[in-house]
């Protein structure tokens, strides 16, 4: 069931959505040839719990770590790899491509949002999918008004991406996002005009472009968690927090 958040709750988590925001551009910068991706998740963990301390009432903690068991703070997926990637000795290389996602709890609410980074020097190839990912993301957000639906959104997207030559992924979606970490409605980043449930103020949505370089097909990684383009081409995320008002869509992170 669709979870309505009043505006008091859409403030609230507008003001976690900055704490976020900061975090993850601080991440970004981390980000360069030689560090492991494990030094990544401890630096998250650092900087949700610096936070902490600042505002102790605010109870800021990670949303991902113990989620369905997940054991980091952070997913950091490289190159091939779409979503969930677990943080490991993996030492990030110039002309890698590093996706970021990362969500907080900030007074009882949870804000979810990625970005994805290019490590030095990287391929034009590699520059474009980022570019188009993230413009992907802002299309779809356009869409995110009242009386849409989330098949608008969906369409959106998937109609960008394509135009630019990439795919994107149908396995893994966009969701509801706030009191708890994945609400409803999905939001897939395809589909058709009019299609899917009508998007209504006090909605607090997660729209996330997975794109692929290749096919959208992908398969889930050994280690249970980490998913994959299945023809092993490579994949960029971008996300935002984002709530349904009348005065049309306000990005929280």
């Amino acid at each position: 069931m669709t979870k309505f958040k009043t505006e008091q709750q859409i403030k609230t988590m507008a003001e976690g959505g900055q704490i976020l925001k900061e975090i993850l551009q601080n991440l970004s910068l981390a980000v360069k040839p030689g560090i492991k991706t494990e030094e990544l998740d401890k630096l998250a963990e650092e900087l949700v719990f610096s936070w902490d301390k600042k505002i102790p009432e605010a109870g800021i903690r990670p949303s991902f770590k113990g989620y369905r068991g997940y054991p980091a703070f952070i997913c950091i997926s490289v190159n091939d790899e779409v979503v969930h990637g677990l943080p490991s000795d993996r030492t990030i290389k110039d002309g890698d491509i590093v996706g970021l996602d990362f969500a907080i709890k900030y007074k009882g609410l949870h804000v979810d949002s990625a970005l994805t980074v290019g490590v030095g020097e990287i391929s034009a190839e590699a520059e474009k999918l980022i570019r188009v990912t993230k413009e992907a993301l802002d299309v779809g957000i356009k869409e995110a008004t009242v009386g849409n639906t989330t098949g608008d959104i969906g369409f959106a997207v998937q109609k960008y991406v394509e135009k630019n030559g990439f795919s994107v992924v149908r396995e893994l979606v966009g969701h509801g996002v706030g009191e708890h970490l994945h609400e409803e409605p999905y939001v897939p980043n395809y589909g058709k005009k009019g299609q899917g449930p009508e998007l209504v103020e006090g909605m607090t949505i997660a729209i996330e472009p997975m794109v692929n370089f290749g096919k959208h097909e992908v398969v889930l990684a050994k280690d249970g968690v980490t998913y994959r383009t299945k023809d092993g081409s490579l994949s960029a995320h971008f996300e935002h927090t984002v709530a349904i008002t009348k005065d049309g869509p306000l990005v929280l992170t």
